[in-house]
């Protein structure tokens, strides 16, 4: 992999040589992938790239056939989503895995909820939840969200958003996975969730982005790396990059030119 990238900041979290096959077709060839604290690393590529396998591994859905993943300097072997969650890694898949009928707080507590007593009696400290949730959105400068009472259902694509993201960062998360947060949303929503990623990033955390439009990642990333038919092209440090340069990159006209 070529890398336009020049940062002596130590990744978080480091893949390299990540190989993964399904029968006879190879998704990830040898892909090396880093992200940093307090750094948005943009992943894009077309479709096929390889990029919801390599999100897979990294959140413990896929594990990898060949490769070393690194936290926090440690070599690590990610088994199963909640084991990531355990390291600090969530993700927010697109579909936001939100349920209607429940409204903010207890969607952000969802499978997580707080008790009070013993917990065999599974009593919901409803008090404490909706103090941290609010507590959680105030430092996100969520402000969109009147009530956290409110069902998911009454909120707007932008506000589901935010409630996905936030409910990710509750838990001490160092790494957030963000699978095309603005797809299908309008200007205003879009502006609403890429300001929420830029305050992830003020705060601390890594995060990996991963959007086919390009406004949105020369926005807000910092790097951006792309893949093409499961294999590294390059990665870009976004103040050096042109939308242009990305987009030969993504197409396979970069390589052509070499």
């Amino acid at each position: 992999m070529t890398s336009e990238s020049g940062s002596a900041t130590a990744p978080i979290l480091e893949l390299k040589g990540i190989s993964k096959r399904f029968g006879a077709v190879e998704a990830l060839s040898g892909v090396d992938f880093d992200v940093r604290p307090a750094e948005v690393v943009a992943l894009t590529g077309d479709n096929g790239a390889g990029k919801s396998t390599l999100i897979k591994v990294i959140a413990g859905t896929h594990a990898p056939d060949d490769g070393i993943i690194r936290f926090e300097g440690v070599e690590v072997s990610i088994h199963s989503p909640r084991h990531a969650a355990s390291l600090g890694i969530e993700t927010v898949y697109q579909d936001l895995a939100l349920c209607d009928n429940l409204d903010v707080v207890a969607n952000m507590f969802l499978g997580r909820e707080a008790v009070t007593g013993p917990a065999v009696l599974g009593r919901m400290s409803e008090l404490d939840m909706e103090r941290l949730a609010l507590d959680v959105l105030r430092r996100l400068n969520v402000t969109t969200i009147r009530s956290v009472r409110s069902p998911v259902a009454m909120l707007s694509g932008g506000q589901r958003q935010s409630v996905a993201i936030s409910r990710a960062v509750m838990w001490n998360s160092k790494i957030v996975l963000l699978d095309e947060p603005t797809a299908a949303l309008g200007v205003a929503q879009t502006r609403e969730v890429l300001e929420l990623i830029k305050r992830l990033r003020e705060q601390g955390l890594g995060v990996v982005l991963i959007s086919h439009n390009l406004h949105d990642v020369f926005e807000v990333a910092d790097r951006i790396t792309v893949l093409r038919l499961g294999r590294n092209v390059t990665t870009f440090e976004r103040a050096r990059a042109t939308p242009e340069q990305v987009v030969a990159a993504i197409t396979g006209a970069r390589e052509a030119d070499h």
